[in-house]
Protein backbone atom coordinates (compact mmCIF):
# COMPACT_ATOMS: atom_id res chain seq x y z
CA UNK A 1 0.00 0.00 0.00
CA UNK A 2 1.16 3.68 -0.90
CA UNK A 3 -0.43 6.90 0.28
CA UNK A 4 0.67 9.49 -1.60
CA UNK A 5 -0.11 13.36 -0.62
CA UNK A 6 1.67 16.53 -2.46
CA UNK A 7 0.85 18.45 1.18
CA UNK A 8 -1.57 20.97 -0.81
CA UNK A 9 -4.46 20.61 1.11
CA UNK A 10 -4.01 18.74 4.43
CA UNK A 11 -7.40 18.31 6.43
CA UNK A 12 -8.85 21.47 6.85
CA UNK A 13 -5.36 23.10 7.50
CA UNK A 14 -4.30 23.85 3.89
CA UNK A 15 -0.96 23.72 2.20
CA UNK A 16 1.81 22.59 4.65
CA UNK A 17 3.99 21.74 2.37
CA UNK A 18 6.49 18.66 2.80
CA UNK A 19 4.96 19.09 6.81
CA UNK A 20 1.47 16.90 4.95
CA UNK A 21 3.79 13.75 4.92
CA UNK A 22 2.36 13.05 8.45
CA UNK A 23 -1.22 12.19 6.92
CA UNK A 24 0.34 9.56 4.55
CA UNK A 25 2.15 7.87 7.47
CA UNK A 26 -1.01 8.17 9.61
CA UNK A 27 -3.34 6.51 7.25
CA UNK A 28 -1.53 3.66 6.71
CA UNK A 29 -1.07 3.22 10.36
CA UNK A 30 -4.75 2.64 10.17
CA UNK A 31 -4.28 0.21 6.89
CA UNK A 32 -1.97 -1.88 9.48
CA UNK A 33 -4.51 -1.60 12.78
CA UNK A 34 -7.62 -2.03 10.60
CA UNK A 35 -7.02 -4.34 7.73
CA UNK A 36 -3.88 -6.35 8.83
CA UNK A 37 -1.82 -4.89 5.89
CA UNK A 38 1.74 -5.95 6.87
CA UNK A 39 3.42 -3.03 8.29
CA UNK A 40 6.82 -3.89 6.21
CA UNK A 41 4.57 -3.62 3.19
CA UNK A 42 3.41 -0.01 3.23
CA UNK A 43 5.33 3.08 1.68
CA UNK A 44 4.53 7.12 2.96
CA UNK A 45 5.31 9.44 0.03
CA UNK A 46 5.14 12.99 0.04
CA UNK A 47 5.48 14.62 -3.71
CA UNK A 48 7.35 18.13 -3.31
CA UNK A 49 6.62 20.71 -5.95
CA UNK A 50 6.64 23.76 -3.52
CA UNK A 51 4.14 25.36 -1.50
CA UNK A 52 1.97 28.27 -1.66
CA UNK A 53 2.07 28.98 1.67
CA UNK A 54 3.78 32.29 2.71
CA UNK A 55 4.33 31.61 6.33
CA UNK A 56 6.80 28.36 4.48
CA UNK A 57 8.24 30.34 2.01
CA UNK A 58 9.55 32.63 4.55
CA UNK A 59 11.06 30.15 7.22
CA UNK A 60 14.39 29.42 7.33
CA UNK A 61 13.41 26.01 8.95
CA UNK A 62 11.40 24.82 6.26
CA UNK A 63 12.40 21.89 5.35
CA UNK A 64 10.54 21.60 1.51
CA UNK A 65 11.33 23.48 -1.51
CA UNK A 66 11.06 27.47 -0.71
CA UNK A 67 9.70 27.94 -3.97
CA UNK A 68 6.06 28.14 -5.40
CA UNK A 69 4.28 25.30 -6.27
CA UNK A 70 4.37 23.83 -9.92
CA UNK A 71 1.32 24.40 -12.12
CA UNK A 72 -0.23 22.74 -15.47
CA UNK A 73 1.46 20.68 -17.48
CA UNK A 74 4.85 20.84 -15.52
CA UNK A 75 2.54 19.50 -12.11
CA UNK A 76 0.67 16.19 -13.82
CA UNK A 77 4.36 15.61 -15.64
CA UNK A 78 5.81 14.76 -11.97
CA UNK A 79 2.46 13.05 -11.08
CA UNK A 80 2.24 11.26 -14.46
CA UNK A 81 6.01 10.10 -13.81
CA UNK A 82 5.66 9.15 -10.34
CA UNK A 83 2.98 6.48 -11.02
CA UNK A 84 4.47 5.56 -14.32
CA UNK A 85 7.78 4.61 -11.30
CA UNK A 86 5.65 3.31 -8.98
CA UNK A 87 3.48 0.82 -11.03
CA UNK A 88 6.86 -0.23 -12.83
CA UNK A 89 8.61 -1.09 -9.43
CA UNK A 90 5.68 -2.57 -7.82
CA UNK A 91 3.00 -3.74 -10.17
CA UNK A 92 0.19 -4.84 -7.75
CA UNK A 93 0.51 -1.91 -5.50
CA UNK A 94 -2.98 0.30 -4.55
CA UNK A 95 -1.78 3.79 -4.16
CA UNK A 96 -4.41 5.98 -2.05
CA UNK A 97 -4.27 9.94 -3.29
CA UNK A 98 -4.64 11.77 -0.07
CA UNK A 99 -5.43 15.31 0.63
CA UNK A 100 -4.77 16.67 -3.19
CA UNK A 101 -6.31 20.54 -3.29
CA UNK A 102 -9.65 20.41 -5.45
CA UNK A 103 -8.24 21.62 -8.31
CA UNK A 104 -6.40 18.39 -9.04
CA UNK A 105 -8.04 15.90 -6.98
CA UNK A 106 -11.03 15.20 -9.35
CA UNK A 107 -8.51 15.77 -12.46
CA UNK A 108 -5.88 13.36 -11.07
CA UNK A 109 -8.66 10.72 -10.34
CA UNK A 110 -10.23 10.44 -13.46
CA UNK A 111 -6.63 10.76 -15.21
CA UNK A 112 -5.35 7.55 -13.49
CA UNK A 113 -8.28 5.39 -12.28
CA UNK A 114 -9.01 3.36 -15.27
CA UNK A 115 -5.43 2.24 -15.79
CA UNK A 116 -4.41 1.86 -12.05
CA UNK A 117 -5.08 0.62 -9.01
CA UNK A 118 -5.84 3.75 -7.31
CA UNK A 119 -8.46 6.26 -5.64
CA UNK A 120 -8.64 9.33 -3.76
CA UNK A 121 -9.76 9.16 -0.22
CA UNK A 122 -11.04 12.60 0.12
CA UNK A 123 -13.20 12.11 -3.14
CA UNK A 124 -14.27 8.73 -2.69
CA UNK A 125 -13.76 7.57 1.11
CA UNK A 126 -15.72 10.71 2.34
CA UNK A 127 -18.41 10.00 -0.34
CA UNK A 128 -18.57 6.12 0.66
CA UNK A 129 -19.01 7.07 4.74
CA UNK A 130 -21.35 9.74 3.76
CA UNK A 131 -23.17 7.56 1.59
CA UNK A 132 -23.27 4.67 4.50
CA UNK A 133 -24.61 7.31 6.82
CA UNK A 134 -26.98 8.67 4.09
CA UNK A 135 -28.22 5.44 3.51
CA UNK A 136 -28.07 4.65 7.95
CA UNK A 137 -30.53 8.48 8.18
CA UNK A 138 -32.51 6.60 6.05
CA UNK A 139 -32.88 3.49 8.37
CA UNK A 140 -33.31 5.92 11.62
CA UNK A 141 -35.86 7.31 9.81
CA UNK A 142 -38.23 3.94 9.90
CA UNK A 143 -37.53 3.72 6.43
CA UNK A 144 -36.28 1.23 4.28
CA UNK A 145 -32.99 1.99 2.53
CA UNK A 146 -34.70 1.54 -1.01
CA UNK A 147 -36.39 4.46 -0.31
CA UNK A 148 -33.22 6.55 -0.08
CA UNK A 149 -33.84 8.18 -3.75
CA UNK A 150 -36.79 10.43 -2.37
CA UNK A 151 -34.61 11.52 0.36
CA UNK A 152 -34.18 15.98 -0.35
CA UNK A 153 -30.81 16.92 0.43
CA UNK A 154 -29.40 20.24 0.81
CA UNK A 155 -25.50 20.16 0.58
CA UNK A 156 -23.03 23.16 1.49
CA UNK A 157 -19.80 22.83 -0.02
CA UNK A 158 -18.83 22.52 -3.49
CA UNK A 159 -15.11 21.69 -3.16
CA UNK A 160 -14.15 17.95 -3.89
CA UNK A 161 -15.45 16.53 -1.21
CA UNK A 162 -19.01 18.20 -1.20
CA UNK A 163 -19.24 16.79 -5.13
CA UNK A 164 -17.43 13.78 -4.72
CA UNK A 165 -20.66 13.59 -1.87
CA UNK A 166 -22.84 14.25 -4.52
CA UNK A 167 -22.06 12.69 -6.91
CA UNK A 168 -21.36 9.00 -5.30
CA UNK A 169 -25.10 9.50 -3.67
CA UNK A 170 -26.81 10.09 -7.31
CA UNK A 171 -24.94 7.21 -8.32
CA UNK A 172 -26.46 5.18 -5.58
CA UNK A 173 -29.89 6.53 -5.77
CA UNK A 174 -29.52 5.74 -9.91
CA UNK A 175 -28.58 2.18 -8.84
CA UNK A 176 -31.82 1.80 -7.03
CA UNK A 177 -33.93 2.96 -9.33
CA UNK A 178 -32.86 0.69 -11.75
CA UNK A 179 -29.59 2.16 -13.05
CA UNK A 180 -30.67 3.75 -16.19
CA UNK A 181 -29.86 6.67 -18.09
CA UNK A 182 -33.16 8.13 -16.93
CA UNK A 183 -32.70 7.20 -13.30
CA UNK A 184 -29.26 8.86 -13.41
CA UNK A 185 -30.56 11.80 -15.10
CA UNK A 186 -33.46 12.22 -12.48
CA UNK A 187 -31.65 11.60 -9.68
CA UNK A 188 -29.74 14.83 -9.84
CA UNK A 189 -32.71 16.64 -9.03
CA UNK A 190 -32.65 15.48 -5.08
CA UNK A 191 -29.92 17.84 -4.57
CA UNK A 192 -29.39 21.42 -4.09
CA UNK A 193 -25.76 22.61 -3.62
CA UNK A 194 -24.61 25.87 -2.14
CA UNK A 195 -21.16 27.20 -2.04
CA UNK A 196 -19.71 30.35 -0.46
CA UNK A 197 -21.65 32.42 -3.43
CA UNK A 198 -25.05 30.58 -2.14
CA UNK A 199 -27.15 28.06 -4.43
CA UNK A 200 -25.68 27.39 -7.43
CA UNK A 201 -28.08 27.60 -10.15
CA UNK A 202 -27.11 27.98 -14.44
CA UNK A 203 -27.21 31.47 -13.86
CA UNK A 204 -23.60 31.33 -12.18
CA UNK A 205 -20.57 32.18 -13.77
CA UNK A 206 -17.88 30.55 -14.62
CA UNK A 207 -19.25 27.33 -12.69
CA UNK A 208 -17.10 24.44 -11.74
CA UNK A 209 -17.16 22.01 -14.40
CA UNK A 210 -17.67 19.42 -11.64
CA UNK A 211 -20.59 21.21 -9.58
CA UNK A 212 -22.39 21.97 -13.07
CA UNK A 213 -24.10 18.82 -13.68
CA UNK A 214 -26.20 19.74 -9.99
CA UNK A 215 -26.92 23.45 -10.63
CA UNK A 216 -30.64 24.04 -10.45
CA UNK A 217 -32.29 25.54 -13.03
CA UNK A 218 -33.20 29.06 -12.50
CA UNK A 219 -36.50 28.67 -13.17
CA UNK A 220 -37.61 25.63 -10.95
CA UNK A 221 -35.60 27.74 -8.37
CA UNK A 222 -37.61 30.19 -8.78
CA UNK A 223 -40.89 28.35 -8.32
CA UNK A 224 -39.47 27.25 -4.82
CA UNK A 225 -39.00 30.66 -4.08
CA UNK A 226 -35.15 30.81 -4.52
CA UNK A 227 -32.81 31.92 -6.98
CA UNK A 228 -28.79 31.94 -7.81
CA UNK A 229 -26.99 32.91 -4.95
CA UNK A 230 -30.18 32.11 -2.64
CA UNK A 231 -28.53 32.01 1.18
CA UNK A 232 -28.05 28.65 2.64
CA UNK A 233 -31.05 29.69 5.73
CA UNK A 234 -33.20 30.75 2.57
CA UNK A 235 -32.62 27.09 1.22
CA UNK A 236 -33.19 25.19 3.92
CA UNK A 237 -36.20 27.07 4.30
CA UNK A 238 -37.87 26.80 1.34
CA UNK A 239 -36.78 22.66 0.40
CA UNK A 240 -37.33 21.79 4.03
CA UNK A 241 -34.85 18.74 3.27
CA UNK A 242 -34.80 15.40 4.84
CA UNK A 243 -30.70 15.63 5.09
CA UNK A 244 -28.68 19.10 5.64
CA UNK A 245 -25.25 17.97 4.40
CA UNK A 246 -21.80 20.05 5.45
CA UNK A 247 -18.91 19.51 3.64
CA UNK A 248 -17.72 23.25 3.34
CA UNK A 249 -14.61 23.70 5.70
CA UNK A 250 -15.93 25.96 7.52
CA UNK A 251 -16.90 26.26 10.95
CA UNK A 252 -20.04 27.17 12.51
CA UNK A 253 -21.84 27.63 9.17
CA UNK A 254 -24.83 25.62 10.60
CA UNK A 255 -25.96 28.79 12.55
CA UNK A 256 -28.93 28.94 14.84
CA UNK A 257 -30.81 30.83 11.85
CA UNK A 258 -30.27 27.99 9.41
CA UNK A 259 -30.94 24.98 12.42
CA UNK A 260 -33.89 26.69 13.07
CA UNK A 261 -35.25 26.41 9.61
CA UNK A 262 -34.48 22.97 9.66
CA UNK A 263 -37.21 22.74 12.46
CA UNK A 264 -39.86 23.05 8.96
CA UNK A 265 -38.06 19.50 7.49
CA UNK A 266 -40.79 17.36 6.07
CA UNK A 267 -39.13 14.55 7.70
CA UNK A 268 -39.99 13.23 11.10
CA UNK A 269 -36.31 13.00 12.02
CA UNK A 270 -33.90 14.65 9.84
CA UNK A 271 -30.26 14.02 9.32
CA UNK A 272 -27.40 17.03 10.17
CA UNK A 273 -23.95 16.13 8.88
CA UNK A 274 -21.82 18.07 9.82
CA UNK A 275 -18.44 16.47 8.17
CA UNK A 276 -15.45 18.86 8.09
CA UNK A 277 -12.40 18.33 9.85
CA UNK A 278 -10.94 19.31 11.91
CA UNK A 279 -13.17 19.64 14.61
CA UNK A 280 -12.83 23.55 14.65
CA UNK A 281 -14.36 23.60 11.15
CA UNK A 282 -17.15 21.08 11.65
CA UNK A 283 -20.67 23.29 11.03
CA UNK A 284 -22.24 22.88 14.03
CA UNK A 285 -21.63 20.36 17.06
CA UNK A 286 -24.05 18.24 18.41
CA UNK A 287 -25.14 20.30 21.17
CA UNK A 288 -25.86 23.33 19.01
CA UNK A 289 -28.14 20.51 16.21
CA UNK A 290 -29.96 18.70 19.94
CA UNK A 291 -30.89 21.71 21.19
CA UNK A 292 -31.90 24.00 18.59
CA UNK A 293 -33.04 21.38 16.28
CA UNK A 294 -34.55 19.29 18.99
CA UNK A 295 -34.09 15.66 20.19
CA UNK A 296 -35.38 14.07 17.36
CA UNK A 297 -32.56 14.36 14.84
CA UNK A 298 -29.68 12.18 13.29
CA UNK A 299 -26.49 13.46 13.82
CA UNK A 300 -23.29 12.66 12.18
CA UNK A 301 -19.74 14.62 11.87
CA UNK A 302 -16.71 14.06 10.52
CA UNK A 303 -14.63 14.93 13.52
CA UNK A 304 -15.15 13.24 17.45
CA UNK A 305 -17.60 14.79 19.73
CA UNK A 306 -19.04 13.41 22.67
CA UNK A 307 -22.94 11.76 22.64
CA UNK A 308 -25.43 14.60 24.41
CA UNK A 309 -27.51 14.12 27.41
CA UNK A 310 -31.00 14.72 26.58
CA UNK A 311 -32.27 14.00 29.91
CA UNK A 312 -34.80 11.61 31.27
CA UNK A 313 -31.93 8.82 30.30
CA UNK A 314 -32.47 9.58 26.53
CA UNK A 315 -28.91 9.97 24.64
CA UNK A 316 -28.34 11.62 21.61
CA UNK A 317 -26.08 10.18 19.53
CA UNK A 318 -23.00 11.68 18.00
CA UNK A 319 -21.87 9.81 14.90
CA UNK A 320 -18.31 9.86 13.49
CA UNK A 321 -18.51 9.65 10.22
CA UNK A 322 -14.30 8.52 9.89
CA UNK A 323 -13.11 7.44 6.55
CA UNK A 324 -11.06 4.75 8.59
CA UNK A 325 -14.48 2.90 8.03
CA UNK A 326 -13.75 2.11 4.40
CA UNK A 327 -10.34 3.14 3.05
CA UNK A 328 -8.91 0.17 5.05
CA UNK A 329 -11.70 -2.11 3.77
CA UNK A 330 -11.40 -0.67 0.15
CA UNK A 331 -8.15 -1.34 0.08
CA UNK A 332 -7.63 -5.00 1.37
CA UNK A 333 -10.95 -6.00 -1.01
CA UNK A 334 -8.74 -4.65 -3.64
CA UNK A 335 -5.81 -6.41 -2.95
CA UNK A 336 -7.63 -9.57 -2.26
CA UNK A 337 -9.56 -9.46 -5.40
CA UNK A 338 -6.64 -8.80 -7.93
CA UNK A 339 -8.95 -6.04 -9.56
CA UNK A 340 -6.60 -3.79 -11.63
CA UNK A 341 -9.44 -1.33 -11.01
CA UNK A 342 -11.15 0.16 -8.17
CA UNK A 343 -14.62 0.46 -9.55
CA UNK A 344 -18.05 2.66 -8.81
CA UNK A 345 -19.54 -0.64 -8.05
CA UNK A 346 -16.58 -2.01 -5.32
CA UNK A 347 -17.03 1.55 -3.50
CA UNK A 348 -20.33 1.57 -3.90
CA UNK A 349 -20.81 -2.03 -2.07
CA UNK A 350 -18.07 -0.96 0.59
CA UNK A 351 -20.50 1.82 1.45
CA UNK A 352 -23.81 -0.47 1.49
CA UNK A 353 -21.91 -2.73 3.64
CA UNK A 354 -21.26 -0.38 6.49
CA UNK A 355 -24.90 0.86 6.33
CA UNK A 356 -26.15 -2.23 6.68
CA UNK A 357 -23.41 -3.39 9.40
CA UNK A 358 -25.55 -1.69 11.85
CA UNK A 359 -27.82 -3.37 14.05
CA UNK A 360 -32.32 -2.35 13.68
CA UNK A 361 -32.59 -1.81 17.14
CA UNK A 362 -28.95 0.71 16.91
CA UNK A 363 -30.12 2.46 14.05
CA UNK A 364 -33.65 3.29 15.58
CA UNK A 365 -31.69 5.13 18.20
CA UNK A 366 -30.09 6.83 16.16
CA UNK A 367 -27.10 5.45 15.37
CA UNK A 368 -25.73 5.10 12.07
CA UNK A 369 -22.23 4.29 12.24
CA UNK A 370 -21.03 1.20 14.58
CA UNK A 371 -18.12 2.14 17.53
CA UNK A 372 -14.71 1.95 16.16
CA UNK A 373 -13.60 -0.78 18.77
CA UNK A 374 -15.07 -2.60 16.03
CA UNK A 375 -13.05 -1.81 13.29
CA UNK A 376 -10.92 -5.15 12.06
CA UNK A 377 -14.07 -6.81 12.04
CA UNK A 378 -16.05 -3.63 10.03
CA UNK A 379 -12.90 -3.91 7.91
CA UNK A 380 -13.17 -7.51 7.06
CA UNK A 381 -17.11 -7.24 6.33
CA UNK A 382 -16.37 -4.39 4.24
CA UNK A 383 -13.31 -5.83 2.45
CA UNK A 384 -15.48 -9.15 1.49
CA UNK A 385 -17.91 -6.84 -0.34
CA UNK A 386 -15.24 -5.35 -2.01
CA UNK A 387 -13.95 -8.97 -3.44
CA UNK A 388 -17.78 -10.05 -4.10
CA UNK A 389 -18.65 -6.79 -6.52
CA UNK A 390 -15.18 -7.43 -7.90
CA UNK A 391 -16.01 -10.83 -8.80
CA UNK A 392 -19.62 -9.62 -9.82
CA UNK A 393 -18.22 -7.29 -12.32
CA UNK A 394 -15.39 -10.06 -13.70
CA UNK A 395 -12.56 -7.72 -12.51
CA UNK A 396 -11.20 -10.13 -10.10
CA UNK A 397 -7.99 -12.03 -11.06
CA UNK A 398 -7.24 -13.60 -8.03
CA UNK A 399 -4.61 -13.32 -5.35
CA UNK A 400 -1.15 -15.22 -4.84
CA UNK A 401 -2.41 -18.71 -5.39
CA UNK A 402 -5.77 -18.11 -5.17
CA UNK A 403 -6.97 -17.48 -8.92
CA UNK A 404 -10.05 -15.82 -10.65
CA UNK A 405 -11.94 -19.11 -10.76
CA UNK A 406 -11.55 -20.21 -7.23
CA UNK A 407 -12.29 -16.59 -6.00
CA UNK A 408 -15.18 -16.79 -7.94
CA UNK A 409 -16.47 -20.25 -6.12
CA UNK A 410 -15.13 -18.73 -2.89
CA UNK A 411 -17.66 -15.55 -3.60
CA UNK A 412 -20.64 -18.15 -3.61
CA UNK A 413 -20.37 -19.05 0.11
CA UNK A 414 -20.67 -15.38 2.40
CA UNK A 415 -19.12 -17.18 5.40
CA UNK A 416 -16.05 -18.37 2.91
CA UNK A 417 -15.64 -15.30 1.34
CA UNK A 418 -15.05 -13.27 5.44
CA UNK A 419 -12.97 -16.38 5.95
CA UNK A 420 -10.36 -15.83 3.07
CA UNK A 421 -10.33 -11.67 4.07
CA UNK A 422 -9.66 -12.89 7.89
CA UNK A 423 -7.00 -15.33 7.26
CA UNK A 424 -5.22 -12.81 4.72
CA UNK A 425 -5.22 -10.20 7.42
CA UNK A 426 -1.96 -9.69 9.29
CA UNK A 427 -1.85 -9.54 13.27
CA UNK A 428 0.50 -8.33 15.74
CA UNK A 429 -0.20 -11.55 17.77
CA UNK A 430 1.43 -13.09 14.86
CA UNK A 431 4.68 -11.25 13.75
CA UNK A 432 6.54 -11.98 11.09
CA UNK A 433 9.62 -10.18 13.29
CA UNK A 434 10.29 -10.07 16.51
CA UNK A 435 12.50 -7.01 16.94
CA UNK A 436 15.07 -7.04 19.95
CA UNK A 437 16.27 -3.85 21.59
CA UNK A 438 20.58 -3.60 20.64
Amino acid sequence: MIVVTDGSRILGLGDLGVQGIGIAIGKLDLYVAAAGINPQRVLPVMIDVGTNNEKLLKNPLYLGLQQHRLDGDEYIAVIDEFMEAVFTRWPNVIVQFEDFQSKWAFKLLQRYRNAHRMFNDDVQGTAGVAIAGLLGAVRAQGRPMIDFPKQKIVVAGAGSAGIGVVNAARKTMARMLGNTEHAFDSAKSQFWVVDANGLITDKRENIDPDALPFARNTNEAGRQGLREGSSLVEVVRQVRPDVLLGLSGVGGLFSKEVLEALKGSTSAKPAIFAMSNPTKNAECTPEEAFSIVGDNIIFASGSPFRDVDLGNGQIGHSNQGNNMYLFPGIGLGTLLSGSRIISDGMLQAAAERLAAYITEDEVLKGMIFPPISKIRDITKEVAAAVVKEAVEEDLAEGYRDIDARELQKICQNEEEVLEYVENSMWSPEYPTLVYKRG
